[in-house]
């Protein structure tokens, strides 16, 4: 492993809890239909991209006919984005960004969700600008766990995978990052607490627990 000469973020659960949001706004339409989405279930499908699991798909199986899917849809985004708009900035985040940009090194996003999706947030929070790559779902061949978008990443970067940092909240996003060969810092989630993070290199509570530099001299 090379000195580490960038950090790159994953986005869902990690700069934004969009996690809890997406998760409520579908355990309240499953309630509902007299379903429960079950916390456990739907921690397996973080982290990976959108086509892995059709919660509409589900419920109609579930239930054994067919449903409104768009006005299904169309009620479970206005849910998830009132719940969305109050989301902020997780801790810790602004103080790694400007961490990594005293240190001199580059800074990037890597995501299974869509460019649109990533950047409409980022702009929304006032991040969009600032970084040296932003790498998503719908760019690459296979969404995480898969190493593709964070190999994208690094080849936008323009550095060798070892010289580059991941931080993620998913036990999906872990597998990524190591599969394309990078250290990986993980910060459960709230939605993501007890998953497997064995494979990381470091487990943090929070981003705001520690320094960047600190957690660099950790992984040591």
């Amino acid at each position: 492993m090379g000195v580490v000469q960038a950090v790159v973020f994953d986005f869902d659960g990690l700069i934004l809890d969009t996690e809890t949001p997406i998760f409520e706004a579908l355990a309240q339409l499953y309630d509902r239909h007299g379903q429960v989405l079950e916390h456990d279930f739907w921690r397996t499908v973080i982290g990976r991209g959108h086509d892995y699991f059709d919660p509409m798909a589900d419920l109609e199986t579930r239930l054994g006919h067919s449903l409104d899917r768009e006005a299904l849809r169309a009620d479970e985004l206005s849910l998830r984005n009132q719940l969305l708009a109050v989301q902020r900035v997780l801790p810790g985040v602004l103080d790694w960004r400007a961490e990594s940009a005293a240190l001199g090194l580059r800074q990037g996003v890597a995501s299974s969700s869509s460019r649109a999706w990533v950047l409409g947030h980022l702009e929304r929070l006032g991040l969009a600008g600032g970084w040296d790559c932003i790498r998503c779902g719908d760019e690459v061949a296979a969404a995480k766990p898969a190493a593709d978008v964070y190999l994208a990443a690094v080849d936008c970067l323009g550095l060798e995978a070892g010289q580059v940092l991941a931080v993620e909240d998913s036990a999906p996003g872990v597998a990524a990052a190591k599969a394309a060969g990078m250290r990986c810092v993980a910060v459960p989630s709230r939605m993501t607490a007890g998953s497997d993070f064995s494979h990381a290199d470091l487990l943090l509570d929070s981003l705001a627990d520690v320094t960047l530099a600190e957690a660099l001299r950790l992984m040591r």
